[in-house]
């Protein structure tokens, strides 16, 4: 699906969530190869950004407080990469509530969060654009990653709802969605992972074609049409090792 709305890369100024490793710091390497004017490079501990060329902010998406700061200290984003995120490897039923919270406080509240904040930046800097990192599993459950599952589909409605809200103020808004990739984020995961460059290389594209969805591979794309389907039958079939 496109938009109407496109953002160039080349002259923006960007500020990307969880920018310290993994594919965060790819997209701010990218976003720093296709000519953006400027890049915030958030994180938790900025210390550990270490990219020449962006510009290291102190960002707990889950603290209100360091998240109006750092709307207030980039107030010329033009494009904002919602990155950062969390997987506690839980079940909803079995496993501690507070790891459960913890996954829908990072994925979803703080993802929020960061867009609230930085609505009314965008909007005065011309509308510009958001890219929120999904995930395959916003649409299916498995097994010790259910608290993420459950996670990432509330963050999946939660870029479509902010898309016909933010419609009005001419910011594009972009899910990008993605399996397994080689980054530290999966590295309990044995299965094939994809290159974490050419993930980000889509999602890049896909802002600059003006995208409101980018399925980042083949899998993301399989299981989006798993929709349509027996709400078990994609679920068995991973059980079942077809797929």
């Amino acid at each position: 699906m496109t938009t109407t709305k496109t953002e160039r890369i080349e002259g923006a100024v960007a500020l990307v969530t969880g920018a310290n490793r993994g594919l965060g710091r790819h997209f701010a390497r990218q976003l720093l190869e296709r000519g953006a004017a400027r890049v915030y490079a958030a994180a938790r501990r900025p210390d550990t950004v270490g990219l020449p060329g962006t510009v290291p902010l102190r960002l707990d998406i889950t603290d209100d407080d360091e998240v109006r700061a750092t709307a207030a200290a980039a107030g010329d984003v033009t494009l904002l990469v919602n990155n950062a995120g969390i997987s506690r490897f839980t079940n909803l039923v079995t496993s501690e509530l507070a790891d459960v919270r913890a996954e829908m406080d990072t994925n979803y509240w703080g993802t929020l969060a960061v867009v609230r904040a930085f609505a009314p930046v965008l909007a005065a800097n011309g509308g510009g654009a958001i890219l929120n990192v999904l995930s395959a599993q916003s649409w299916h459950p498995y097994p010790g990653t259910n608290g993420y599952h459950a996670a990432k589909a509330a963050q999946w409605a939660l870029t479509n709802g902010v898309r016909t809200e933010l419609a009005a103020q001419g910011t594009l808004v972009t899910g990008l969605h993605l399996g397994a990739v080689d980054t530290d984020f999966s590295a309990a995961y044995d299965g094939p992972k994809g290159d974490p460059a050419d993930t980000v290389r889509a999602g890049l594209d896909g802002i600059e074609a003006g995208a409101a969805e980018v399925l980042a591979d083949e899998w993301s794309a399989r299981v989006k049409r798993s929709l349509a389907e027996d709400p078990t039958r994609l679920y068995e079939e991973i059980r079942a090792g077809a797929v």
